[in-house]
């Protein structure tokens, strides 16, 4: 985080069992990360770092909500013991004064009646990876065994809603669903989510002349999914249901800084903190060369202030081309992730972001709403 006046903003990918999962997602990116985590031969976070970490998390936080954040592999495979633990500790170091907040990120097939009963009660918030219909989840979406999940996924689901627990969906849009935008997110509003966020696939693929895989999505595509989703919310459902890509661009009306790490000038706020304690600078950069320190050895807060990760935010906003710097949509993109950063510019120019196409076109898309609602906002403040 940047050293400056102001309460430290981040959000933790704590991974109580590194990449392990019961599924075998053709895209996923963490199971190869070879991570500490998955070479130390530990089946699940110990309890005394259990501890150690949820104390450090809710010192480093300056603000009366203090925001968990459990990710995997599939976090759920540590087991409901592990949770109920997890939440005994935060309830014995929160300050009276502060509100804790969970969030885990599933997969959605080991839900049962027992943890949508235990995520009610402790409100949790369920984040659930689903891809859309049968046809389109089940592309990629697989067990080890490939056979589809779509059916546990909608069990599970169903159990949450039974219970009351609020759930959001995460879909990655790749070349398998890129095409059915609408069929896509009408889907989803049956199901009752309020948050949906679409995720890109990209998968580059250096020792092939910077191809991307053929799973990934087109750029022009993406663009032309995320302007038909909008269309359809600005018609039926805004005020209804929030979408993360469109919060995020309606965020630039009120001249706030955005919420998402891909979309803020610097990045470096969304770190990971493994089942052993290592710190990485960010969860799609779980290697080697970005691992800070060890929370058993620094302080978390000393951590989230190290040099190395602040400059690793930093780099995102100095790497920026000629090009995105003098672009229409620039304080709505800010150049997205830089794991996407690997095309050129019209000038050839290093460190475009593949998606570029994409991003410029739905954000041009959506900009004259977004001048409608910050001139009446002005307006409504003017009045004031």
């Amino acid at each position: 985080m940047s050293m400056v006046a102001g309460p430290r903003e981040f959000q933790i990918f704590v991974k109580p069992v590194g990449a392990r999962c019961n599924l075998r997602c053709h895209y996923c990116y963490y199971l190869e990360k070879g991570s500490s985590a998955t070479q130390s031969g530990a089946a699940v976070m110990r309890d005394e770092l259990l501890e150690n970490y949820i104390r450090q998390h809710i010192e480093a936080t300056d603000s009366n909500e203090i925001f968990f954040s459990w990710h995997g592999g599939e976090p759920m495979a540590a087991g409901l013991t592990f949770y109920r633990r997890a939440v005994e500790l935060q309830k014995r170091y929160r300050p009276d004064n502060k509100v804790i907040i969970n969030g885990i990120q599933t997969n959605g097939t080991l839900i049962t009646e027992e943890w949508a009963l235990f995520f009610k009660q402790e409100n949790f918030i369920a984040g659930i990876s689903f891809d859309g219909p049968e046809i389109f989840h089940d592309s990629f979406r697989r067990r080890r065994d490939d056979t589809g999940t779509f059916h546990d996924v909608l069990k599970g689901i169903d159990l949450l809603r039974h219970q009351g627990v609020p759930f959001e969906i995460l879909c990655v849009v790749s070349s398998a669903n890129v095409s059915h935008p609408l069929e896509i997110y009408r889907f989803f509003r049956t199901l009752g989510t309020e948050f949906m966020t679409f995720l890109p696939l990209v998968e580059f693929m250096p020792s092939q002349n910077r191809k991307v895989s053929a799973r990934s999505v087109d750029p022009h595509g993406f663009g032309n999914f995320l302007a038909a989703v909008f269309d359809e919310w600005i018609e039926n459902d805004i005020g209804h249901i929030k979408v993360q890509i469109f919060e995020e661009a309606l965020r630039t009306a009120f001249g706030q800084d955005h919420t998402l790490c891909i979309f803020r000038q610097r990045c470096g706020g969304v770190p990971v903190v493994e089942m052993t304690g290592d710190f990485y600078a960010c969860d799609h950069y779980v290697n080697e060369g970005h691992l800070i320190g060890n929370i058993g050895e620094s302080s978390l807060s000393d951590l989230l202030d190290h040099p190395r990760q602040t400059d690793f935010g930093q780099l995102k906003r100095d790497t920026l081309p000629l090009y995105c710097l003098e672009c229409e949509v620039l304080g709505m993109c800010n150049g997205e992730c830089p794991k996407n950063r690997f095309t050129t510019t019209p000038s050839g120019e290093e460190g475009l972001n593949y998606l570029c196409e994409g991003y410029r076109y739905f954000f041009n898309h959506c900009k004259s709403f977004v001048a409608e609602v910050a001139r009446v906002w002005r307006q409504q403040q003017d009045g004031a």
